[in-house]
């Protein structure tokens, strides 16, 4: 199970600055912005009482300079200085890109073969 300890990696941006920074992974909700990205994290905690998990969802705003990361992509982001008034993430990787889906030309030429067989 990962604790507050294994999230906190040291950062490979600036190798003379040794801050431990968290490093996060979530998903993409929203590309919208101009350089900015919505990314929601989650997280599960335990009920006091009941011992039920619980899932807690944060959405952070993310700094994206380079516009790589795409609705719905598996990224992980780091914490940085403040960009804007929100903005204190940066994007690290895409993990897991979403998968592309066919373009409608391709499919009506898959249907088309489809029908003349």
């Amino acid at each position: 199970m990962k604790t507050m300890k294994d999230n906190k990696i040291k950062s490979n941006i600036n190798p003379k600055h040794t801050v431990t920074r968290q490093h996060k992974t979530g998903k993409v909700m929203s590309t919208q912005m101009n350089s900015t990205i919505v990314v929601a994290v989650d997280s599960f905690i335990t009920h006091p009482l009941y011992d039920k998990k619980m899932r807690r969802t944060r959405r952070f705003l993310v700094h994206d300079p380079e516009s790589t990361a795409k609705l719905g992509d598996i990224v992980t982001i780091e914490e940085s200085r403040p960009i804007s008034k929100l903005k204190r993430w940066i994007l690290i990787s895409v993990d897991k890109p979403v998968d592309v889906m066919p373009s409608i030309d391709s499919v009506e030429q898959d249907n088309e073969v489809v029908k003349q067989s």
